[in-house]
């Protein structure tokens, strides 16, 4: 008997780990500049214990934009306007922690500036889930995804016109 092919797993039986998997996150940017971070807590089943972007899994089925919209809503309570988070990032990025070679992920973050403060948010998962100063970003454990998208976010025309 053969094993089941790692690279496609349309039901999602196979942690991410052991699949190519459809991911989602958004930054979002208050009116100090600061970036809305999650502190994941010692249970999340990767990256625990770090600071990671707002965000997750694409379910089987469902559209990037929406899979975005439910996972800021579960992890923040945050129901935002359709029109206020653009696409800043589709494309590839994988970790090196993948069981196998070939397999990929597919990132879709979304970015916008809000007029929510901390006390808006409900952190629905992990420890914490509250804005951070960018000049403080250095000082945080943060995930491998985050510490790759963060930095990249930081520097872009798109942050830069939400500085005003």
């Amino acid at each position: 008997m053969s094993e089941p092919s790692v690279l496609t797993d349309p039901e999602h039986l196979l942690p991410c780990r052991e699949r190519s998997c459809d991911v989602v996150g958004a930054f979002l940017v208050d009116a100090r500049g600061w970036v809305l971070l999650q502190e994941r807590d010692e249970h999340a089943p990767v990256a625990a214990e770090q600071w990671g972007i707002v965000g997750g899994h694409v379910d089987p089925g469902e559209e990037r934009p929406a899979a975005m919209r439910r996972e800021l809503l579960e992890e923040t309570g945050l129901d935002l306007p359709e029109d206020s988070l653009t696409l800043w990032y589709d494309g590839h990025h994988t970790p090196e922690t993948k069981a196998h070679a070939g397999l990929t992920n597919h990132w879709q973050v979304w970015v916008g500036r809000v007029d929510v403060t901390d006390e808006d948010v409900v952190c629905g998962e992990g420890r914490q889930i509250v804005f951070v100063d960018p000049a403080r970003s250095d000082e945080l454990d943060l995930a491998e995804s985050t510490a790759w998208f963060l930095p990249r976010f930081l520097a872009s025309e798109e942050y830069r016109a939400m500085l005003g």
